[in-house]
């Protein structure tokens, strides 16, 4: 086909809500709805009206779009009466939605089992729907479910299905893999065939990810000449997941020159809406993700470095900016001088190449990292390591001595608690700064009492936060003897994240590591001196 605009439809506020350990809320479901329009996204279903009271109040009181159509799914008549009087119907159709979007069965087997109905009685049912649905709403979509299964079973009347549903009015017909076990090849054939009888710029695809191939699968549905694909952002969805559009959406405008709702410009806001609805959701952002993962563009060894400064494209399939991500030059035990060079720069740190510095410290890293310590998650603690290495940087305080002590007893009310309290003693600025605290676990504590004794030197660490604490057992088979990581996140009020590591066989001077590093990242950014 000569048409190159592909329309995307995005169904993460319905099927992702499937997804086990996913539940919206009405304000989650407004605000990525209100994000997926901004992007550029076609169409933004927002769930199923009458399925639960979360859609009832989203649809009740709908988001502004500005370009992008929220619409709402539901399913066609049921067996036994008419369009007009069924319950169900009647709620999709009333709801304000510019768009709605009907699911029925196109397989003869899901007819004869699920529904335990005739097959004429199934098409009835299609066109009624759409001819009731068509009076009622601006555009009408009908999702062709098990649509690959039934093709497979009985072309014809698959074919009979969605012929139905297009003379009825409908202006999408989507093919839906619902199970998703459909391959490539299979879907290009079927569609080329499915085509001759609805036009591709009325066909849309569903893929399920359960052979890993949503993706491929919908690839493939657009060179045969589809033109809407549907899909969740991320990829979520019941069981594998969807089709995931963060990967679909470059790929179609990038390499393949289609035209979308997505322009080039607001293609930069990519990484940063696929993390929004991760954040949103309470999930850690998948590192390995094509395109928005941090390590999408991140370069570990040495030599692959040094060909990236000389020409991006060597390891890069496209610019990171070109959808809003960045260039992440590792530090590591595979370290060379090429990578530290470009995280120097990238952290404004001018030193020569050939500063005999500069070995010693990829040789620290290298030994470092063999203790256990991991830079390429840490890279406040490499900076600090490089400055104190490089630079001579000196420290802001020093602590002499902590002590934690942790007790579980009964409360007056026979209830068990545990406490646990820190004593630390710190030097700074001239004076011995004794402090204790309690805390909710013993990093707590500590963490308390190093801010209770350093806030009144340094007001900048009021902000401080931690927002991220995660230990890892770098050698189980010593038991509780075992050597840990502790990585911590912290963030201030300006939104500003760093991370830091600590190593160490014991949890709490592991800990103690990352959180100094943290406080010190923080005051040196901040351009407290010494």
């Amino acid at each position: 086909m000569s048409d190159k605009r592909i329309y995307l439809y995005d169904s993460t506020l319905r099927d992702g809500a499937q997804t086990q350990g996913i539940d919206f809320s009405v304000h989650d479901k407004t605000a990525i709805a209100q994000e997926l329009d901004l992007l550029g996204i076609d169409y933004v279903e927002g769930g199923w009206v009458g399925a639960n009271p979360t859609d009832d109040s989203f649809f009740a009181k709908l988001p502004k779009m500005k370009k992008g159509k929220i619409t709402a799914f539901g399913m066609t008549r049921r067996s036994g009466c008419r369009a007009g009087n069924d319950p169900g119907l009647t709620a999709l159709l009333s709801c304000d939605a510019p768009a709605v979007c009907m699911v029925g069965k196109s397989w003869d087997f899901q007819v004869d089992v699920a529904l335990g109905i005739g097959l004429d009685e199934n098409l009835d049912m299609i066109r009624d729907s759409m001819d009731q649905a068509v009076t009622k709403k601006k555009e009408v979509l009908f999702d062709a479910e098990h649509f690959f299964d039934g093709y497979k079973s009985n072309h014809a009347y698959a074919l009979e299905c969605i012929k139905t549903a297009y003379e009825a009015g409908a202006r999408w017909v989507i093919l839906c893999d619902t199970n998703g076990g459909t391959l490539p090849h299979e879907t290009s054939e079927i569609i080329a065939a499915v085509s001759k009888q609805v036009p591709g710029d009325h066909l849309g695809i569903h893929c399920h990810d359960d052979t890993g191939n949503a993706v491929a699968n919908s690839l493939a549905a657009v060179h045969a000449g589809v033109r809407q694909i549907q899909g969740t952002f991320n990829g979520l969805g019941e069981r594998c997941g969807n089709a995931n559009l963060v990967s679909l959406i470059p790929t179609l405008v990038l390499k393949l020159g289609y035209k979308t709702g997505v322009t080039k410009k607001n293609l930069t806001h990519l990484t940063h809406v696929s993390r929004l609805v991760d954040e949103r959701l309470s999930r850690t952002p998948y590192r390995g993700a094509p395109y928005v993962g941090e390590s999408a563009f991140t370069h570990k060894g040495g030599l692959h470095v040094a060909a990236v400064e000389k020409d991006p494209r060597c390891y890069e399939h496209v610019s990171p900016e070109s959808v809003g991500n960045q260039r992440n030059v590792v530090i590591s035990d595979q370290s060379g001088r090429a990578n530290i060079m470009s995280r120097f720069r990238d952290i404004g740190l001018d030193i020569d190449s050939k500063d005999p510095k500069l070995s010693a410290l990829v040789e620290l890293v290298k030994e470092r990292e063999y203790e256990g310590y991991a830079y390429d998650g840490a890279e406040a603690s490499f900076e600090l390591l490089a400055r104190r290495t490089l630079e001579g940087m000196e420290d802001y305080f020093r602590l002499n001595s902590f002590r934690i002590t942790d007790e579980r007893r009964c409360n007056a009310k026979g209830e068990i608690i545990s406490l646990s309290e820190a004593t630390t003693k710190i030097e700074v600025r001239g004076e011995c700064v004794v402090t204790v605290a309690e805390g909710n676990g013993p990093v707590n504590a500590l963490d308390t009492a190093l801010r209770k004794a350093l806030t009144p030197a340094f007001p900048e660490l009021r902000d401080l936060r931690l927002v991220d604490y995660k230990v890892r057992i770098l050698t189980p088979s010593d038991g509780t003897k075992a050597v840990t990581r502790v990585m911590i996140e912290s963030a201030d009020s300006e939104g500003v994240h760093w991370a830091t590591v600590g190593v160490s066989t014991n949890v709490i001077e592991a800990s103690f590591i990352a959180l100094n590093d943290s406080i010190v990242y923080k005051l040196f950014q901040a351009g407290v001196r010494v």
